[in-house]
């Protein structure tokens, strides 16, 4: 090799101009590892014709070789501004930028490599920019990637997420029974929206958070939309996958845009669903990444660098006892309340809406309500929806419109049974031996144990 850059030099002496003889020289150069003799070279070339893409490219490959990472990251921006990487060209940019502690426009040129090349993987960069406990969401296959992307696929936009909000109509009239829950809100959340003067007088502010825990299918989700709707509130349902993201730092953003969109449009009723994914208890992560997604999530309901004033936070979870304690601290989720299957009047209420608007004759709506207690809202729509397949199928076979009985229902009572059970199962171990501060009295009061 060094014969051959001695004789290059030769032939350089003799037509200094020559210009892919003069990039050859360099390239053997770095093969060689003569790194400063190549950057030299390479420059000579960009003084005599700017711009040269090859020139540059191996400038920045010597650059990031000699670890100079800012000055290869400069040339590197400069070359991906004009389209003139491929993805295996990207990867050391990649590197530089991570280096640099440029996470976010790491991440940003990673996605431009997995668009180019969706199965490529490496140790090192996937060590620093991909969350480690979410690993199993990317696959080689080209739509799965797409799938967790987003419809648009690797996009690059720097634009802040926009969250879906709404304004619902609904109001707690429309949510069957949970009396005490609405009260509970109504003094949390209703009232000081309604009688500012008079929480201000006690030192009360509007915001804070209730935290909404229960056996699945009991109407959390529908009680915070209607706890917007009784304040005529903005209101934003979040899910584990609006936040989550495979990428350090990703989660954190998302979190902080959310919260932002929220008091950019107060009042607002945040409501964050199976909140222990995303909250879950800090002692089982250990080092684990989602150890900074919830402190950032704490820090936004502190409200310490922006004011939560008029942000309504509520959330729910079906396994209050796998959320972090510091979640329950005082001005956070200070309020913890238990959503229990409906009772038999509020059972009777559900049982109302659901056959409101279908073909039915006069039903015992009242029997039906106490044959099924533990029943939850979503079994008790399951129970009607079963009817009404029964009515659906000897219309069409009959020709001719027949209606819900009281019957009809007794019989998918017997076919749909209450899903609650299981959940009370595992309740009830908390509630007994995990229960010093009597966090689960209202699951004990429930089941009729003692305390």
């Amino acid at each position: 090799m060094n014969e051959g850059i001695e004789q290059l030099k030769e032939a350089l002496s003799f037509s200094p101009d020559n210009i892919p003889l003069r990039l050859h020289l360099a390239e053997l150069m770095v093969k060689g590892y003569m790194l400063d003799d190549a950057a030299e070279q390479y420059q000579e070339v960009l003084n005599k014709n700017y711009g040269n893409a090859k020139a540059r490219k191996g400038l920045a490959t010597v650059y990031f070789k000699q670890k100079k990472y800012s000055a290869a990251i400069l040339v590197y921006e400069a070359l991906m501004a004009d389209n003139s990487l491929n993805w295996e060209e990207m990867v050391p940019f990649v590197k530089c930028l991570i280096k640099e502690h440029s996470n976010q426009e790491a991440v940003e040129v990673y996605k431009k490599i997995l668009q180019q090349n969706s199965g490529f993987k490496d140790d090192e960069i996937d060590a620093a920019l991909r969350m480690p406990n979410m690993g199993n969401l990317m696959s080689n296959d080209e739509d799965d990637l797409s799938d967790f992307f987003g419809e648009e696929g690797f996009e690059d936009g720097n634009d802040a997420p926009q969250f879906f909000m709404e304004k619902p109509d609904l109001k707690f009239e429309d949510v069957g029974g949970m009396n005490k829950v609405k009260q509970e809100i109504a003094m949390k959340i209703i009232e000081p929206l309604k009688n500012p003067e008079l929480y201000k007088a006690f030192g009360k502010k509007t915001g804070g958070g209730i935290l909404l825990y229960g056996p699945p299918g009991c109407g959390k989700t529908y009680l915070a939309k209607a706890t917007a709707g009784e304040i005529d509130a903005k209101f934003i349902n979040i899910g584990l996958h609006d936040i989550l993201d495979m990428w350090m730092g990703n989660s954190e953003k998302n979190l902080h845009e959310v919260f932002m969109q929220a008091r950019e449009n107060t009042p607002c009723v945040l409501f964050f669903d199976e909140v222990d994914a995303i909250g879950a208890s800090r002692s089982d992560m250990k080092g684990s990444s989602m150890r900074h997604v919830i402190n950032q999530f704490l820090a936004e309901m502190d409200g310490v660098e922006n004011s939560n004033e008029g942000v309504l936070i509520l959330a729910a979870t079906n396994a209050p006892w796998s959320v972090d304690a510091a979640f329950r601290r005082p001005g956070r989720f200070d309020r913890v309340v238990f959503v229990a299957p409906p009772d038999v009047e509020g059972r009777a209420q559900i049982l109302e809406q659901h056959v409101k608007h279908k073909p039915v004759e006069t039903i015992d709506i009242t029997g039906i309500a106490k044959i099924t207690e533990g029943y939850s809202g979503a079994d008790l729509k399951a129970v009607v929806d079963i009817a009404t397949e029964y009515k659906l199928e000897e219309s069409l076979a009959k020709g001719s419109i027949e209606k819900i009985t009281t019957k009809d229902l007794l019989k998918a009572v017997k076919q749909h049974k209450a899903t609650t059970s299981e959940w009370f199962s595992s309740a009830k171990n908390y509630a007994l031996y995990a229960n010093e501060s009597g966090l689960y009295n209202d699951i004990l009061d429930y089941m009729k144990l003692k305390k």
